[in-house]
C-alpha cells in the first residue's frame, strides 16, 4: 500500500515510524515531513491545506490511504473534499472534526449524549455582560476557553474575577481572532489529567490505544507558561482497570454511539482529553480529532499492533477483528526545545551529537534537514527523545542519558519528567 502522511511535527515523525514498520507498507510519503522523517519515507513539499495538490499528487504515485497527522486539514473538511474519491481518508469528516474545532459544539455534544465534563456557558460580544455575571457565580480560579482553533493558545486559567471579566472582554474583542467571537467559559475541575486515544471506524467500532500523560509547562515543577508539551510517559500508573473500565462505559462507547447516532462520519483517531476528579471519577476536558503531540511519541512505540492494518479498517468502516495490542513496558518522552520557546526564539541552529542512540528513538520536531545532511533547528520544540523499559524509571533514565550526547545552541529540556509519577 502506498501511503501518505500529512503534517510536519514529533507525532507525525511516530507515525511515520510506525507506518513504515508495516509489512503492508510499500511507499510512505510525508507531507512536508521534516529532518527526521526523510528515515523513513519521502519528504513532499506540499501544503496539508492544498487539497487540489494532494489529490494531483494522490493521482500520480498511486495513493491508497492519506493518514492526516494535524488536526487542521480535518477542521478545513479534507475528508469531505476526497468522500467521492477510491483514496482512503484516516480522519473524521468537517462535521465531526468540530469536536475539535469548536469548544461549543463539543459541549453540547457531550451535554446532548450525557458525557461527563465541566459545567459551561457559551458567550459572544453580545452577551458579554451575561458572561460576567456567570463567572460571578463560579469559584475561582476562572476557565475561559476560545471556541476556535488558536494554536495550542487559546485556554486562559485566570486566578481572580476581575482578571477573567477583563480577559473575557478582550477575547471576544479579537485577543485571538476568529477563533474567540465565542468564549466557552467552564467551572475549574481539580484533579490529574491524563491522555487516551482511540481509533474508530464510524460504524460502532473502536480500539483503545496506550493511554499518556503529558507536561504542558516550560518550567520543572509545572510551573510557567503552557507549551505544546515538554514530555510524556505511558502507560499512566492512576489510570488503572477500574479507571479505564469508567472511561469506557462513560465517555468512550456514549463518544462513538453518539457520533453513530447522529449521522457524523467519523473514521480515525480520537483524542480525549480527560481529568481524574476525587472519587476516581473521569471527567472530559476537550475533544481532540487526531493524535497528541507528544504523546504520539509515547503511544506508537507501545502499540505492538500494525498500525496500517488498524487505519486501513477504520477507514474502510470495518475494524472487525483488527487487534490494538500493547506493549506492557513503559515510555518516557522528554522534548528538547530552543531557548525561549514558548515565546520567542531563534532557528537554524545546527544540531550535534548522537540522534540514532542504541537505546532511544528520537524523533524529530522542528527540524530540517540541509543538501549536505545537516540538520538544522526550524521550530521551538525540536527534539522528542522516547526510550521504553520495564519501568517508568529506567525509561526515564535511559531518555535523559541520550540527551547527554546531543546538542544544539540555547537547548532547553524538563528534567523532572515522569517524577512525579515515580514519587
Amino acid at each position: 500500500m502506498n501511503i501518505l502522511l500529512l503534517g510536519s511535527g514529533g507525532r507525525e515523525c511516530a507515525l511515520a515510524k510506525k507506518l513504515s514498520e508495516s509489512r503492508r507498507c510499500e511507499k510512505l510519503f510525508i507531507a512536508p515531513g521534516n529532518g527526521g522523517t526523510s528515515r523513513y519515507g519521502v519528504n513532499v513539499a506540499l501544503s496539508p491545506l492544498d487539497f487540489k495538490a494532494i489529490e494531483d499528487f494522490v493521482a500520480i504515485n498511486d495513493i491508497e490511504m492519506i493518514v492526516v497527522g494535524n488536526e487542521d486539514p480535518l477542521v478545513a473538511g479534507i475528508y469531505d473534499y476526497f468522500k467521492q474519491h477510491p483514496v482512503l481518508v484516516v480522519g473524521p469528516s468537517g462535521e465531526g472534526a468540530r469536536l475539535e474545532g469548536s469548544k461549543d459544539y463539543a459541549k453540547r455534544f457531550m451535554e446532548r449524549h450525557d458525557i461527563p465534563t465541566a459545567a459551561y456557558r457559551s458567550f459572544t460580544a453580545e452577551t458579554v455582560e451575561e458572561g460576567c455575571r456567570f463567572l460571578e457565580s463560579l469559584k475561582p480560579p476562572y476557565v475561559l476557553k476560545a471556541d476556535g482553533l488558536a494554536a495550542g493558545k487559546g485556554v486562559l486559567i485566570i486566578p481572580t474575577l476581575d482578571e477573567a471579566c477583563a480577559a473575557l472582554r478582550e477575547m471576544l474583542d479579537g485577543k485571538f481572532g476568529a477563533s474567540s467571537a465565542t468564549v466557552v467559559i467552564e467551572e475549574f475541575l481539580s484533579g490529574i489529567e491524563c491522555s487516551v486515544f482511540v481509533v474508530t471506524d464510524g460504524a460502532g467500532g473502536y480500539r483503545i490505544l496506550p493511554e499518556a500523560k503529558d507536561y504542558k509547562r516550560i518550567g520543572e515543577g509545572d510551573t510557567g507558561l503552557n507549551t505544546g508539551g515538554m514530555g510524556a510517559v505511558s502507560p499512566v500508573p492512576f489510570a488503572d482497570a477500574e479507571f479505564m473500565r469508567k472511561v469506557e462505559e462513560r465517555i468512550i462507547r456514549p463518544t462513538v454511539e453518539g457520533l453513530a447516532e447522529e449521522g457524523i462520519v467519523y473514521r480515525g483517531f480520537i483524542f480525549l482529553g480527560l481529568i481524574k476528579v476525587e472519587g476516581n471519577e473521569p471527567m472530559v476536558i476537550e475533544y481532540n480529532v487526531r493524535m497528541g503531540d507528544p504523546e504520539t511519541e509515547v503511544v506508537m512505540p507501545r502499540l505492538k499492533s500494525d498500525l496500517v492494518d488498524l487505519l486501513e479498517a477504520a477507514a474502510r468502516g470495518n475494524l472487525g477483528n483488527v487487534p490494538a495490542e500493547h506493549d506492557p513496558r513503559a515510555a518516557v518522552t522528554v522534548m528538547a526545545v530552543s531557548g525561549g520557546y514558548p515565546e520567542a526564539y531563534a532557528k537554524g541552529y545546527e544540531i550535534s551529537g548522537n540522534l540514532t542512540p542504541e537505546n532511544s528513538v528520537v524523533f524529530h520536531a522542528g527540524t530540517t534537514e540541509t543538501p549536505d545532511g545537516r540538520v538544522l533547528t526550524s521550530g521551538g520544540r525540536v527534539l522528542a527523545v522516547t526510550s521504553m523499559a520495564d519501568d517508568a524509571r529506567a525509561a526515564r533514565a535511559l531518555s535523559y542519558k541520550a540527551l547527554e550526547d546531543i546538542k544544539f545552541k540555547d537547548m532547553y529540556f524538563r528534567r523532572d519528567i515522569g517524577k512525579d509519577i515515580l514519587d
